[in-house]
């Protein structure tokens, strides 16, 4: 019966794991900047691409979700860090997705693109890191941290077919809809981005607060 009810339980956080992590992580809005970056590419580089990124996010995730807790403790790292640094990375795609297309990239840019901004901050990024984190944490224990591991490999795996297949979707928006997709994409990007540093900074501003008011006092 214990065994059972284990199960049973094992199951239902499973079930939160794989919903809160896809549902973080977003997998249609890396499949849109995807796409939006790639245009004009060859199906090997696009391939190696995916690749790449869903590689490093899965290393990256996995890490965290093992000692995220003690990393963020020996550095003094909080969440809202993560967030305006997300952000601001993603600035920086958002505008170059604006002046430039997929086939202008050399192999080094390649590169970068399945780093930034595929696997951070869109695959792993501070909100996936947290939920990871903090999931990994809770009191279940081994059986919690197999399954945030199954969360993970689920929501990277809608990430892979979306990504492997988003072109030829996109493709049915012809020639004209592709040249405006990626400039649609970029105000999306940029969007996400301003939104992440809002959200870290809001989060940051009771400390920032705390800490003037003891400056203030001193």
């Amino acid at each position: 019966m214990d065994l059972i009810t284990e199960l049973v339980e094992f199951l239902g956080f499973s079930l939160v794991a794989i919903a809160s992590i896809v549902a973080v992580m977003n997998p249609a809005s890396t499949v849109a900047v995807y796409t939006a970056l790639t245009e004009g590419m060859g199906g090997n580089k696009r391939q190696a691409i995916i690749q790449t990124s869903l590689k490093i996010a899965f290393i990256v995730l996995v890490f965290f979700a093992l000692t995220g807790q003690l990393i963020f403790s020996i550095f003094s790292i909080t969440v809202p860090a993560f967030q305006i640094a997300g952000g601001i990375l993603l600035v920086s795609v958002a505008t170059g997705m604006l002046g430039t297309k997929g086939e202008t990239y050399s192999a080094a840019d390649l590169e970068n693109v399945a780093v930034v901004p595929l696997a951070f901050p869109l695959s792993c990024g501070p909100g996936t890191i947290t939920t990871v984190i903090l999931l990994a944490s809770g009191p279940e224990g081994i059986y919690g941290l197999l399954a945030v591991l199954l969360g993970i490999i689920v929501a990277l795996s809608i990430s892979y077919i979306g990504m492997l297949y988003g072109p030829r979707i996109f493709s049915l928006i012809g020639e004209g809809g592709l040249r405006v997709v990626p400039k649609l994409m970029a105000i999306i990007v940029l969007a996400i981005a301003i939104q992440f540093m809002i959200n870290g900074i809001a989060a940051a501003m009771p400390q920032l607060l705390v800490n003037l008011d003891l400056t203030g006092l001193a």
